[in-house]
């Protein structure tokens, strides 16, 4: 009997089954990839309920499956009919464990931040057919097939549902079981090496970008590859959207979102379909690349979502989240909310796309509100009139949007990473000095933040800020923010570690060069102490 085979059941093969040859733990390449596959369909009973999951006995609570269930399909407002592909970010259980954990290390450790594997949150990547059926009773023929994982690849996934999810509506359950077998095929995934991904006849060949390298930079040249058959298709990024096609209607804004961003500052962005919402909602999140957005944020969000109550509720300021909606309901539900964004479909006045206009939120009452960025914010800093300048005539001079997004992403990457060099800089101030590590003594200790001491470093980095404002407001308001809070302890953790290392280091020296007078000198804590980090020289 094939280990895989499900027999009558509307479940996938389990992850307990192997053959006797496999070496690794069954299921371990495709578990390093996604936690599952899933198909969503319409149940007159129930509504929307899973119908297909692979491996059948994947770790998801009711709750998770629940979520799941809303979040693949378009509400009734979207009127999406033909095939439509959006993606979520979904909160997991409290106390859930998982089988990944082990391995997490080797992958986080080398990958950037914005690319980890998340502890906290899956990611659901969407392909969502309706089209009229008259066999159906509805009338309509309404699936999604739905890819989750704990990697943030929005892009790799979507072209992965972009290969499956047509041939799966047509061949059904047997076409996904042979999909997810080739799936417990593929390399692991790791940070900078360029994979090949076998799929249906097709070979994605895709590179996950290292933490070492340059954010925004080429990718490292590899070494050739053997002659594949079929030629492999080559994914330009694992994660990036279209930047400047989800930014085309908020150009003249591009500024005052990026702040908004980089402060964790509470954001709904209301747009006519799935698509939209959680296109934008992911490029606000990149915007602020290197630096991780550490708040929450829902690409799209629906009143089913078990997090509803908790982030529409009046009797406390809203949280730090990116919410994508859709429905007309929640102009209503957050009216309170300091910052919104109204979204429509996109429109051209001449030959440029028409830029939404600032409103102040008093005017945001009707389920029919127009498009706008209703907000009280005033920005810190300038605009980057030159930016935009380039961008509308790229528009008018037809540049492709590959390279209209390029100009945009590195003009953000630059920004932000012009604003972390200060930070940055006096951090390193923080340290102790090399000399000060004695393996006779507990390793120094890393000097506190200050924030009043480091607005005073401000005058000398005057000169590696890239536009003209009050960046010394921008840096008091980015202290209060979830932001800061996560960059802080997160280089704060490094710097730790590396001060371990270099106590570790002088002891190693210390003991080969006499190891008497070390041992002479050694209590039992520092015995200890040594233990913990590394054990003996």
């Amino acid at each position: 009997m094939d280990p895989f085979d499900s027999g009558d059941s509307l479940e996938g093969p389990s992850r307990s089954a192997a053959t006797d040859t496999e070496v690794s733990e069954p299921w371990s390449r495709f578990s390093a990839w996604l936690e599952c596959v899933c198909v969503v369909t319409f149940d007159l009973e129930l509504g929307q309920a899973i119908e297909l999951i692979y491996p059948f006995d994947v770790r998801l609570t009711e709750k998770e499956k629940t979520s799941i269930c809303y979040l693949s399909f378009p509400d009734s407002y979207s009127g999406c009919l033909g095939d439509t592909q959006f993606s979520f970010r979904l909160r997991q259980s409290v106390g859930r464990s998982s089988s990944w954990f082990g391995q997490e290390d080797a992958y986080n450790k080398d990958a950037p931040v914005a690319l980890q594997k998340e502890h906290a949150h899956f990611h659901g990547c969407v392909y969502f057919r309706q089209v009229k059926d008259a066999s159906v009773k509805r009338g309509y023929f309404q699936k999604s097939l739905v890819v989750v994982s704990r990697l943030p690849f929005v892009n790799l996934f979507h072209s992965l549902l972009q290969v499956i999810a047509p041939e799966y509506f047509e061949k059904l359950e047997p076409c996904l079981e042979t999909v997810c077998n080739e799936i417990d095929q593929w390399p692991e995934p790791v940070p900078g090496q360029t994979l090949n991904l076998p799929v249906m006849g097709v070979v994605m060949q895709v590179r996950i970008p290292a933490k070492v390298e340059t954010p925004g930079g080429s990718p490292l040249k590899q070494p050739q590859t053997e002659n594949l058959l079929p030629a492999p298709t080559l994914l330009p990024s694992v994660h990036e959207l279209d930047l400047f096609t989800c930014f085309q209607s908020v150009l003249i804004h591009v500024q005052m979102l990026w702040e908004l961003m980089l402060l964790g500052e509470p954001v709904v962005v209301m747009a006519p379909s799935p698509t939209v919402s959680s296109e934008t909602v992911l490029a606000l999140v990149s915007s602020i690349t290197p630096l991780r957005y550490c708040g929450d944020y829902r690409p799209y969000f629906t009143i089913h979502d078990s997090e509803f109550k908790e982030y529409t509720t009046r009797t406390q300021a809203p949280p730090s989240v990116i919410l994508g909606v859709t429905n007309p309901f929640f102009i209503k539900t957050f009216q309170c909310w300091p910052h919104i964004i109204r979204l429509g479909d996109l429109k051209m006045s001449g030959d440029l796309p028409k830029q939404v206009k600032l409103k102040k939120l008093a005017k945001l009452k009707s389920l029919d509100t127009k498009t706008g960025i209703y907000t009280a914010y005033k920005t810190f800093l300038h605009k980057d009139k030159a930016l935009i300048k380039r961008l509308l005539k790229g528009i008018q001079k037809k540049r492709p949007s590959e390279a209209q997004s390029a100009i945009l992403r590195r003009h953000l990457l630059e920004q932000t990473q012009s604003f972390i060099l200060p930070l940055e800089s006096y951090l390193e101030s923080l340290m102790p000095p090399q000399r000060s590590v004695s393996p006779w003594k507990t390793p120094p200790q890393i000097r506190s933040f200050n924030q009043d001491e480091f607005m005073k470093t401000l005058e000398q980095a005057g000169t590696q800020l890239t536009l003209k404002g009050d960046w010394a407001g921008l840096y008091r308001r980015f202290f209060r923010s979830p932001n800061f809070d996560g960059w802080y302890r997160l280089r704060h953790r490094e710097m730790t570690q590396k001060v371990e290392r270099l106590h570790l280091e002088a002891i190693c020296a210390a003991k080969k060069k006499n190891p008497m007078s070390l041992e002479q000198h050694e209590g039992p804590d520092d015995v200890d102490q040594r233990q913990i980090r590394g054990g003996d020289c």
